[in-house]
């Protein structure tokens, strides 16, 4: 009874032989400790929103605690981004109404690469999205601009999540 006892013992905590307490970087990252993140290159037609989501990156980068945000000198490597494209499409349109639309849906769409501090590229160039919902009051202009921040928060929460977890 003892030796069975022990062998379920063994065998049911040698499932935790792996496991590790901390960040777990992904492999390719491993020497990465800091990273330099410059302003998000625009290439929509909107303003201001480069400033935006590259201020959301270094927020969410600072919470997140992975790497260390510095400057391009002193960084192991650097997070090249620019905005593709910022899209705004129906959801839900008026009951009786087809034309009117009441909800849109709000995506920003970011190309980043990955590069070390001597230019070679540490990722190939990943798409990442940010999207959001927002309906529609007397002005649409104000009602996407206000909701543009949601989308650009998610975004950055999906490209720390896959720069420090790898996922």
């Amino acid at each position: 009874m003892k030796i069975f006892c022990a062998l379920l013992l063994a065998f049911s905590l040698g499932g935790c032989a792996g496991y590790r307490i901390g960040p777990v970087k992904p492999y390719y990252l491993r020497s990465v400790h800091s990273l330099a993140v410059p302003v998000v290159k625009n290439n929509t037609y909107l303003p201001r929103v480069s400033v935006l989501i590259t201020n959301s990156i270094i927020k969410q980068f600072q919470q997140d605690g992975t790497y260390r945000i510095t400057g391009k000198d002193d960084a192991d490597a650097v997070l090249v981004a620019e905005i593709d494209r910022v899209d705004r499409g129906p959801v839900r349109s008026v009951r009786g109404n087809v034309l009117a639309t009441v909800e849109f849906n709000l995506v920003i769409r970011l190309r980043y690469t990955l590069l070390d501090r001597k230019g070679a590229v540490l990722s190939s160039p990943q798409l990442i999205y940010g999207t959001t919902t927002f309906f529609v009051g007397d002005d649409i202009t104000s009602d996407e601009r206000q909701a543009l921040p949601i989308a650009a928060e998610e975004l950055a929460v999906r490209l720390v999540s896959q720069l420090s977890e790898g996922w």
